[in-house]
């Protein structure tokens, strides 16, 4: 489906038959295209103002979201007096404005101007869509938010020439978002239970909202495989048990490949998926039956279309969930029994690999991450900013009790010393901050607060000398770096980061893991600490020789 015939589709799905506008020169295509769609009445305005105006009314009268289009930032800057009341009045509205050709806009054209800064304080949100593909998830986005409490306008920039693109965009389904009263969860229990290969993906809001023993409740009476979202921030769903099938890698084809196996799926307290490097297409295969329950309705059906979205508090919503599941599902027990056998093969395997790599410093980085597991204690909080180390941990790490792992997927680096120091101040549980070398350097000065007020916290650097998640990204493109081994402005050394000497400076104790082994021995050695203590783990660094490739690579 083209671009502009995606438009009018969504506009179509949701409930409009009416377009008030008055048009110029980047609302030809629409105009064009209309000449097609009698079923959508183009009510025609000679000032935006009157247009803007015209639609608010409508919108009062029918009690639905009305549609405008606006030409470009005149059009836009008439128009924002009928925004600002109808933002005012809370009156649901989706205005698209047509933005200059983008082909040549860094010329400043005619007409063109910044309609997103223009509409940003008369409207809800306002957005430019860049890409083609894109338009139909910002479209279903824009009337969900219009009508959402408070209503409002809401919108959106099209360039013209974007309308005009020779090719095929998806549109996706609109996603009913309800309260989770009696028949709507009866109605998302029954397409869960009707399932054969049913998952769940435990987001973080379910840790946040204290509400892992309910999803845990949920997935056991429908035998399903559960994953934490991608790059999760805490314990979401114990992850010792069987039906526990580890993390979603931070990666939209990735994601799609390991969601294809199932059949449904239940999101919970979910932000999307928030993937990281770039893969072409989108994080749910086309037409997977999808659940999803959150606290926050503009989550539901934000960048995928669902088939019943839950929005209210996450325990009493799961608990409910649960209740109407219980014996629906007869093959859950040996579900659980066939999914928890295939998971710990999985598991004694990763285990098995990390613990043939031990040896002596620079460590392996899964040997290094292994052994950091191996040597918490009972209790431990293990608050990661680790990266690459990060990654590997998670593989291994079985937590269960809430709150044991904290992370960010804020992403901006020097968090985690400092975050570790506050755990440790807001409870009484032992902690281990694991840390990259290179985010520890952005967050040094934590040290310091810890020295200052005898914070024990031992603080694992796994120091590689290196952006080693740098060179890895570099490595699966398949470019110039990896063809030549050679990294530009990723290397910490030469000189050398001594930790040891940091944590002198800092007047923190600190010792130096010679090998796998030691490095157990020295995280297990947090239950006793009553100060600071600094543990430099040296991890092998990435330098693969020239013309070394990853699989899959050009």
């Amino acid at each position: 489906m083209r671009p502009i015939e995606a438009l009018l589709e969504i506009a179509r799905d949701e409930g409009v038959t009416r377009i008030f506008g008055n048009p110029g020169t980047t609302e030809l295509p629409l105009m064009d295209a209309l000449v097609e769609a009698p079923d959508l009445h183009y009510v025609l305005g000679l000032q935006e103002a009157s247009v803007v105006a015209m639609a608010d009314g409508y919108a009062r009268a029918t009690r639905r979201t009305s549609m405008v289009s606006l030409h470009v930032a005149a059009g836009v800057a008439n128009g924002l007096i009928g925004m600002l009341n109808a933002l005012r009045s809370r009156t649901p509205m989706v205005v698209v404005a047509g933005q200059q050709d983008r082909r040549h806009l860094v010329q400043d054209p005619m007409l063109s101007g910044d309609l997103v800064g223009l509409a940003s304080a008369a409207t809800k949100s306002a957005v430019e869509v860049q890409h083609a593909r894109d338009l139909p998830v910002v479209l279903r986005r824009a009337f969900a938010l219009a009508a959402r409490a408070p209503a409002g306008p809401v919108l959106v920039s099209v360039p013209m020439d974007l309308l005009e693109e020779d090719c095929d965009v998806a549109v996706p389904a609109r996603s009913p978002v309800t309260g989770p009263g009696a028949a709507d969860v009866a109605d998302a229990a029954a397409l869960l239970a009707a399932a054969d290969r049913p998952v769940v993906v435990a987001g973080d809001g379910v840790g946040r909202a204290g509400a892992v023993a309910e999803l845990v409740a949920v997935a056991e009476r429908l035998g399903a495989a559960v994953h934490h979202q991608p790059m999760n921030d805490g314990i979401d769903f114990p992850t010792s048990h069987p039906l526990y099938a580890g993390m979603l890698p931070p990666r939209n084809a990735v994601i799609r490949e390991t969601l294809a196996a199932h059949d449904a799926v239940l999101i919970a307290g979910c932000r999307a998926f928030m993937p990281h490097h770039y893969t072409p297409g989108p994080a749910v295969p086309d037409g997977l039956p999808i659940v999803q329950v959150d606290e926050d309705a503009a989550e539901i059906g934000r960048n995928f279309a669902v088939r019943h979205g839950l929005v209210g508090d996450l325990p009493g919503t799961l608990r409910a969930l649960a209740a109407a599941l219980d014996g629906r599902v007869p093959s859950a027990p040996e579900r659980i029994e066939r999914l928890g056998a295939a998971h710990a093969r999985v598991r004694a395997e990763t285990e098995e690999r990390a613990r043939a790599a031990y040896g002596p410093a620079p460590m392996d980085p899964a040997a290094a991450a292994h052994a950091v597991a191996a040597g918490l204690p009972d209790g431990a909080v293990v608050v990661e900013e680790a990266i690459t180390a990060g990654l590997r941990l998670r593989a291994v790490l079985r937590q269960d009790r809430p709150g044991s792992y904290v992370h960010t997927v804020g992403g901006g680096l020097g968090w985690g010393t400092g975050a570790a120091v506050g755990t440790r101040m807001g409870g009484g549980r032992p902690v281990v901050a694991v840390l990259g070398d290179g985010c520890a350097m952005f967050g040094v000065q934590g040290l310091w607060s810890a020295a200052r007020y005898r914070v024990p916290v031992a603080f694992v650097v796994m120091n590689n000398g290196e952006y080693r998640t740098l060179k890895e990204t570099l490595d699966e493109g398949g470019g110039a770096s990896a063809e030549h081994g050679r990294y530009i402005g990723m290397d910490l050394a030469p000189p050398a980061l001594d930790w040891q000497a940091a944590a002198r400076l800092f007047g923190i104790a600190s010792v130096r893991a010679g090998s796998a082994g030691g490095l157990a021995e020295a995280v297990a050695s947090v239950r006793d600490l009553e100060a600071p203590l600094l543990i430099e783990a040296p991890v092998a660094g990435h330098a693969p020789s020239p013309g070394d490739r990853p699989p899959g690579s050009r």
